[in-house]
């Protein structure tokens, strides 16, 4: 049983936000019926759960597992959660906020814009958010467990030496062309006037208000938050820190039916009523005016900043890597110094193929080693427009593995396989801490390498 795999192949839906949401805005719009196929102490897997996974595969044109292979895996996700209650592991909420924060900013650039995610599902960012906020932290919980029972795993250079020494040599893999590449970006500013100009529209929405026309008409006709635009900009209950800091502020600065002043966040420019508090929960309704970042952004002071960096990084004035992190916008990269990383093994190699982003490849394509570039255009995750430098760091010719060269892939290999053996002893143990059931239409499957049986299978604690 490949531990490692299956907890992978359960966090894929939650991990791939774009397909999650796919499935969420369809499963909204047909009749099922839903039943419980497998309890794990008090967490329940439903039918519509496994679907939407296997359908999550397919939506991204992967071939997906067998399924009492995701079943497996869904159940051992159910395990980690269940245990992590047991043992008291939580994660802080910031660090949720953080991660939905970067799945969202993935999903804006999938779609283009936080409009057409809107329009695709009928619902606001912010009510978007608030509904999978409860699949991103169990991901982060799923992913401290793994920490907590294999982050002690270490290797040593004579077990990455051993390791390859066991690959037959007519094995060994071929290694592709490789770059490291880094980037130091500036979002561009919003110009004032386009500022200004929101801002007196939401003012002169806001007067009209006060003389007594209806705000939930008002939202329908010109809020751009189309999701609550047509519920008259109503978001619903939210509880504290479900939504931003500024929006949250404001709304909770008001007494019931009250307005607020103009709040800019990073979806544009609010005019908030609220309806009425509740405990720890609020109801209000919104206007949101968005500003057009592809009229509207003065890129100036990013131009400005770029250029400069890039002179005193060039006579040596400066380095890359220091500039980036005091500078650079890009906060997910800027701590390691401005390197970007492969996605999938988190390595700051990139493989330099079709599998690039192409305006990455085509950037680097005129750059020799070592060069920084002149600033260029760059969308942000988040659907925002800056500015980058980018930095040619080094490259790496097509070659047959070796240790010299390729010692971190083979070391995280090496490290790899030795965490899921610490995850396989861990299972092992565990599954007499909670209770699993899985329903009778199942007892084909091997769950945990155990027989169902023909009636419901059951491990009690």
């Amino acid at each position: 049983m490949n531990i490692n795999k299956l907890v992978a192949i359960s966090l894929f839906a939650i991990l791939s936000l774009g397909s999650s949401l796919l499935s969420y805005g369809q499963g909204q719009k047909g009749v099922t019926i839903d039943k419980i196929i497998a309890r794990v102490d008090n967490h329940y897997i439903l039918s519509s759960e496994l679907e939407e996974m296997y359908a999550s595969y397919k939506a991204q044109g992967q071939k997906a597992p067998e399924k009492c292979q995701l079943l497996e895996s869904l159940i051992i996700n159910k395990m980690l959660l269940a245990k992590a209650e047991i043992d008291s592991v939580t994660v802080e909420e910031k660090e949720v906020d953080n991660e939905l924060d970067g799945k969202m900013g993935f999903m804006i650039q999938r779609f283009g814009s936080e409009k057409n995610i809107v329009e695709a599902y009928g619902k606001s960012i912010e009510n978007l958010k608030t509904e999978l906020r409860g699949q991103v932290k169990d991901q982060k919980i799923v992913e401290k467990m793994q920490r907590t029972i294999s982050g002690d795993v270490k290797i040593t250079p004579n077990e990455v030496r051993k390791f390859f020494n066991s690959i037959p040599k007519d094995s060994l893999p071929y290694i592709p062309a490789e770059v490291e590449i880094g980037h130091i970006v500036r979002k561009g500013e919003v110009t004032k006037e386009q500022k200004d100009k929101l801002i007196q529209q939401l003012r002169d929405l806001k007067s009209r208000a006060e003389k007594g026309e209806d705000f939930a008409m008002l939202a329908q006709i010109y809020s751009e938050d189309l999701g609550s635009a047509k519920n008259g900009g109503d978001l619903n209950f939210a509880k504290r820190g479900a939504m931003l800091p500024e929006f949250e502020g404001a709304a909770l600065a008001l007494k019931p039916g009250e307005m607020s002043d103009i709040v800019e966040s990073q979806y544009g420019f609010h005019l908030i009523k609220l309806i009425e508090t509740r405990g720890a929960e609020y109801h209000s309704r919104h206007i949101l005016l968005r500003p057009d970042y592809n009229k509207g952004t003065d890129m100036t002071d990013a131009l400005n900043v770029l250029d400069s960096l890039r002179t005193l990084i060039t006579t040596d004035t400066l380095t890359f890597a220091q500039a980036a992190r005091d500078n650079s916008e890009d906060k997910e990269t800027a701590e390691a110094g401005g390197l970007l990383q492969d996605r999938n093994t988190g390595l700051g190699l990139l493989t330099l193929d079709a599998s690039m982003d192409p305006a990455l490849y085509f950037a680097i394509d005129t750059m020799k080693v070592g060069d920084v570039s002149k600033p260029v255009s760059y969308r942000m995750e988040d659907g925002s427009s800056a500015m980058r430098i980018l930095w040619y760091k080094s490259k790496s010719e097509p070659h047959t593995a070796n240790l010299r060269d390729d010692y971190e892939k083979i070391a995280q290999i090496v490290l790899s396989n030795k965490r899921n053996n610490a995850l396989e002893e861990w299972f092992k143990k565990a599954q007499g801490d909670v209770y699993i059931s899985v329903e009778p239409e199942y007892k084909d499957c091997k769950i945990l390498g155990l027989d169902t049986g023909d009636e419901t299978w059951q491990a009690e604690k």
